[in-house]
């Protein structure tokens, strides 16, 4: 699907699509099981979409939000100055920013084309606000003031906005293509929301607590690039003398050390991972209030999605 007319440019967009570069697939595999978890079995009329269809409809959403996914991290990587990704050199570093914002550009217009495909306006409206809100939230991450760093409720907000909200409006959009009622859509929404929080809180202890080796990038890298993330803004709270350091900045490594120290002694991490659990099992709700269903399919979907809200907090990596 991101193959270009270039050579060098579908080189580049194609990077995190090969096999050993391609990632956990964490997004593709959430929306498949979101799929097959709603696939409640219903009598089919001479104007509905076949099963095949209809699988091949949702299948393509899972294409489409991966591409809306590397395309944020090959623009990212460019804003952040990123020298690795996934373990390897980043496309900016190895080709170039340019190369990496064009191929960026390219596999979100395929994503968009792919999308518009599926002749579902209400689908495009949910994937275009993700996009806008991949945007939202990484300019929020560049220009909030000292106030806003040091806000939990602002990093919640940043934080659906930079990644639950593609995965959240991505599960909406596979239910919606199901033909599901408003109310099982708003679960699939629910669900997708709050596995993404979790996913991203645990990704913020990492950052801390990994190596980089298992994390496919520097850890620390966060805190040296000034982004205040949960274990630190929970760490503020039992030492308010980190608020000043926080607000000098972290060019000065010294800075970085004496914000670990403060970290170290603190229940931030704790206190991150418990919040993470909160939200993985907000997660694991919204699919036990899915009407129950005979459908062997369908209930093992339903129990894999289950167990991923666990995976999420509990992973090294």
């Amino acid at each position: 699907m991101v193959v270009a007319e270039v050579p060098k440019l579908s080189s580049a967009a194609e990077y995190f699509f090969k096999i050993g570069v391609e990632g956990k697939r964490f997004r593709p595999t959430v929306l498949l099981l979101m799929a097959r978890a709603l696939n409640v079995r219903r009598q089919l009329t001479n104007d509905d979409t076949s099963s095949t269809e209809l699988r091949s409809r949702q299948r393509r959403i899972a294409e489409i939000t991966e591409m809306i996914h590397v395309a944020s991290l090959l623009h990212d990587d460019v804003l952040d100055d990123a020298e690795t990704r996934r373990g390897i050199g980043s496309v900016n570093c190895l080709m170039g920013n340019k190369f990496a914002v064009m191929a960026g550009d390219f596999v979100l217009a395929r994503a968009c084309l792919a999308l518009a495909s599926l002749g579902n306006d209400e689908v495009v409206t949910l994937m275009a606000t993700a996009i806008k809100h991949l945007v939202t939230g990484e300019t929020m991450q560049m220009t909030n003031t000292s106030d806003r760093r040091c806000s939990m409720e602002f990093y919640m907000e940043k934080t659906y906005y930079k990644t639950a909200s593609l995965i959240s409006n991505s599960c909406k959009a596979v239910a919606i293509l199901g033909e599901q009622t408003p109310d099982i859509s708003v679960l699939a929404y629910e669900y997708g929301k709050h596995l993404g929080l979790g996913f991203q809180l645990i990704d913020d202890v990492l950052d801390f607590t990994g190596t980089s080796a298992s994390l496919g990038k520097g850890s620390l890298s966060d805190i040296r690039h000034g982004i205040i993330t949960a274990p630190i803004l929970f760490a503020m709270e039992e030492f308010p003398k980190l608020r000043t350091i926080v607000d000098q900045g972290f060019h000065n490594p010294a800075n970085v050390d004496r914000a670990l120290d403060y970290l170290g002694r603190s229940e931030g991490i704790e206190r991150t991972r418990e919040l993470a659990a909160k939200h993985a099992n907000l997660a694991s709700a919204a699919i036990d209030s899915l009407k129950e269903s005979d459908d062997e399919d369908v209930r093992t979907s339903r129990r894999a999605l289950v167990e991923l809200t666990q995976r999420v907090i509990t992973r090294t990596k």
